[in-house]
């Protein structure tokens, strides 16, 4: 968790510093793509986060990556047996370069719509983040359909439901959804956390008069998901939820090496600490 912590707050480089050149390198290394848990598939890089939830009707791919993370993600799908062409939902967790930059590129080769919440949608089509002036920019897309909170998206059999947890960003999304495995716990179901970012990463949290309300926010959102205990909890940084190490023993042949009702618990008592103690810095007259 430290370590996700700490690499969240390098996404305000500059785009055309030597550091950001080597950080976009570093997180776009590659990654064999691989199933979670039942149609719930990675098909992102080393680092930057991407998910193929799959049904006979079509697909539903979260996330983009970086642009040039775009082939990458499109390669892990076709090495899966499953077709670009057959994806029929584009989402997003939250309007961040890292994140959003592969976009535009995603949405052309797999001709899918793009669903985003409306508080982020005019960074996705215009490239450049709202609540900040100090984001790297990255490619637009036009968003097809504004999510609102609660939403289900459906294709086929699958559903997914939207839930609104701003912070981060206006906007940043995180979604639920059932899967079923019949390696895991006798195929029941299995309740999965894609949860948006909630580190501060930068966030100007007091008097940000692009974003005043983002503190108060940050703790509705860290209330709003603290209830809640997935099976599978996954985040859109691989090192946010220890991908490596769970990845390492999934190959080694345990089927439920993702499956761990304690973890996002205990991780929402690291986010929500260093949530406070940020806000307390910031507050003493310490910068973002």
């Amino acid at each position: 968790m430290i370590r996700i912590l700490l690499l969240a707050a390098t996404v305000t480089l500059a785009p055309q510093s030597s550091e950001h050149a080597r950080q976009r390198a570093e997180w776009n290394r590659p990654q064999a793509p691989f199933r979670i848990a039942g149609n719930l598939y990675y098909v992102g890089t080393s680092e930057l986060a991407a998910y193929l939830v799959t049904d006979p009707k079509g697909h539903v791919l979260i996330d983009g990556a970086l642009a040039e993370s775009a082939p990458q993600i499109e390669r892990n799908v076709a090495a899966l047996g499953f077709r670009m062409r057959d994806v029929r939902r584009l989402l997003i967790n939250h309007a961040h370069w890292d994140h959003a930059d592969g976009l535009a590129a995603l949405k052309a080769a797999s001709g899918a719509p793009l669903w985003a919440s409306a508080a982020d949608q005019r960074t996705l089509e215009t490239g450049r983040a709202t609540d900040r002036s100090d984001m790297t920019p990255f490619a637009p897309v036009k968003v097809d359909h504004v999510l609102k909170d609660g939403e289900v998206v459906a294709v086929g059999a699958t559903r997914i439901t939207t839930l609104a947890t701003p912070g981060h960003t206006p906007g940043c999304t995180s979604f639920r959804l059932t899967v079923r495995d019949p390696k895991i716990g006798r195929g029941r179901p299995l309740d999965v956390l894609l949860a948006c970012s909630l580190t501060v990463a930068g966030q100007p949290l007091v008097g940000n008069r692009r974003y005043p309300t983002a503190a108060a926010d940050f703790r509705r959102s860290l209330d709003r998901l603290a209830p809640l205990r997935p099976d599978i909890f996954v985040n859109f940084h691989a090192s946010g939820f220890d991908l490596a190490e769970k990845r390492a023993r999934q190959v080694k042949g345990n089927a439920g090496a993702f499956v761990d009702r304690g973890e996002w618990p205990r991780r929402q008592v690291v986010m929500r600490r260093a949530f406070e103690t940020e806000f307390a810095r910031q507050r003493a007259g310490g910068k973002p």
